[in-house]
Parts: C-alpha cells; sequence; structure tokens
C-alpha cells in the first residue's frame, strides 16, 4: 500500500494551518482513492513529519511519497524534511520512502501571478506606464531560494508589460517590502503594486495590509494597491499534483540521496553552525 505526505511549512497563525489542510482536501478527489493521505507540518502545526510518517506505517503503508507544499527549494525542503525521512528510514526500515519536489519555478506560478494582478483591476498586457510590481518573497537564510525570487521576478518582467518588477522580502534578508517600494518611487512609479509570493494567509500576510497603510501616508503621490496570495487558485493544485505524479513515476529529479545541492547544502549548513 502507498501513501502520500504532504508537508506544508507551518504557520504561527492557525488560520493558515487551516488553509494547508483545507487544500490538501480539495487535492483528494483528483487523487488515486487507493492512496491513503496525510497532513503535516514542518513547524507551529501538528501533526509534525514525523507524526504524519507514523500514521502512514501505522496504516500498513510500504511505501510512503512525502510531497513538499512549500513554494521554493531552501533549507527546510534540502535539509530538514530529508533529516526526518532518514531518521524514518531506520524506524521503519521496511518501508520506501520517495521525496517530490518543492513547487519551485513552474510555468503555472506565472498564470497564478497573472491571476492575483488581473483580480484588482490591473491590466496586464497594458499597464499603466507609471505603475510597478513588488513580488515580494518570504525570505530566509538560504541564498539559493533568495536568489530564485530574483529569476522569477525578472522571467514575470518577461511575460507581462510592466516597465518595474522589483524583488523585496518579508524578512530575514534585504531588500526588505520598504526598501523594493523606496526602488520603485525614486524610479518614477505612480503606483506600485504588492505581489505576495506566498502561498496561504499567516502572521505575515496579515501584516502586510498596515504596511500598504503606512506606504500610502509615506508616499502620499503614489498609489498603492495589495494583491491577494496564492490561496486555493485551481493552477496550485495543479503544480501540487503534478509533482505527486512526477514522485509517483520516481522522476524525481534532483531530490536524489546523494545530489550534489544535498551535499553543498549539508555543507554550508555545517560550516554556518561553526560560525554563529
Amino acid at each position: 500500500m502507498k501513501a502520500v505526505l504532504f508537508v506544508g511549512h507551518g504557520s504561527r497563525d492557525p488560520e493558515g494551518n487551516d488553509q494547508v489542510r483545507q487544500f490538501v482536501e480539495q487535492l483528494k478527489p483528483h487523487i488515486a482513492a487507493s492512496l491513503h493521505i496525510e497532513t503535516s507540518f514542518l513547524e507551529f502545526g501538528l501533526p509534525t513529519i514525523r507524526e504524519g510518517i507514523d500514521r502512514c506505517a501505522d496504516v500498513g503503508a510500504r511505501e510512503i511519497i512525502v510531497i513538499p507544499i512549500i513554494l521554493l527549494s531552501a533549507g527546510h525542503s534540502k535539509l530538514h524534511i530529508p533529516a526526518e525521512i532518514d531518521e524514518a528510514k531506520k524506524r521503519y526500515p521496511h518501508v520506501a520512502f520517495i521525496y517530490g519536489r518543492p513547487i519551485g519555478i513552474h510555468e503555472q506560478t506565472f498564470s497564478i501571478l497573472k491571476t492575483r494582478l488581473q483580480e484588482i483591476g490591473e491590466n496586464i498586457e497594458n499597464p499603466d506606464p507609471g505603475t510597478a510590481v513588488v513580488l515580494l518573497g518570504r525570505g530566509g537564510s538560504d541564498p539559493d531560494a533568495n536568489s530564485d525570487l530574483y529569476k522569477i521576478s525578472r522571467l514575470f518582467w518577461e511575460q507581462t508589460n510592466y516597465f518595474l518588477v522589483e524583488p523585496a522580502f518579508m524578512g530575514v534578508t534585504t531588500p526588505s517590502l520598504e526598501d523594493g517600494v523606496e526602488r520603485c518611487v525614486k524610479l518614477g512609479a505612480r503606483k506600485v503594486v504588492v505581489l505576495p509570493y506566498f502561498l496561504f494567509t499567516g502572521v505575515l500576510i496579515k501584516r502586510l495590509e498596515e504596511k500598504v497603510k503606512q506606504f500610502r501616508f509615506q508616499y502620499p503621490q503614489v498609489d498603492f494597491a495589495l494583491a491577494g496570495y496564492f490561496g486555493f487558485h485551481p493552477e496550485l493544485k495543479t503544480i501540487v499534483l503534478d509533482r505527486l505524479e512526477e514522485a509517483l513515476g520516481k522522476a524525481v529529479m534532483m531530490n536524489c540521496d546523494m545530489c550534489q545541492y544535498r551535499l553543498h547544502a549539508a555543507e554550508h549548513h555545517h560550516h554556518h553552525h561553526h560560525h554563529h
């Protein structure tokens, strides 16, 4: 028997965790009924990955497919989830584990971003020449994941006609949202649209509305708008189901046990622990 364990990031905001659970519920009708499905969280939510794996093993799964519902490949998907799987292999030597890829840079993510702009009245084919977009990521300590946001900003700029798409981060690293907005204004933007590169709601998303109010006060000559996060967009379901199909077909690129990225990430992680 096969089981699928979806792994959400987890949020300090229970509503964000509920959205992950609801999202998985919406995926179920599209997944073969023979597969047992569990949802777990990296942090701030229950069950933990360990508990999720235990639940799958308890119902007799001989193969557990772990699918991260995580946007970019960072420390969590490169190190923390594989570490949990390695630990589980010791507890369940008779169980085969297959690890799927995170959402990553997927063509469908651009459709989601475009929809979220259109919903707030943006004409992405022919935007106002004075409108700039700030693509806002979570931000983290993994340079690889942070650089992915720059790549996504560039690809999104290529696919739309905005004069400027600025990447910015909510925390941990720079440029901050404030930096991104300031850059847009300095480059002559008359309107700035904040476009969150976030899956679900949470503490940071809820803080955004307040931040946008502050920008309106700080830059009274500039118009500001806030677009929605990914949420339950049908294309997001397509992407995650793609990742599941890929894992079921064992076509998991880059997540092989000894892949160079993981070795590099582990060295990087090890190196950091020595210096802090």
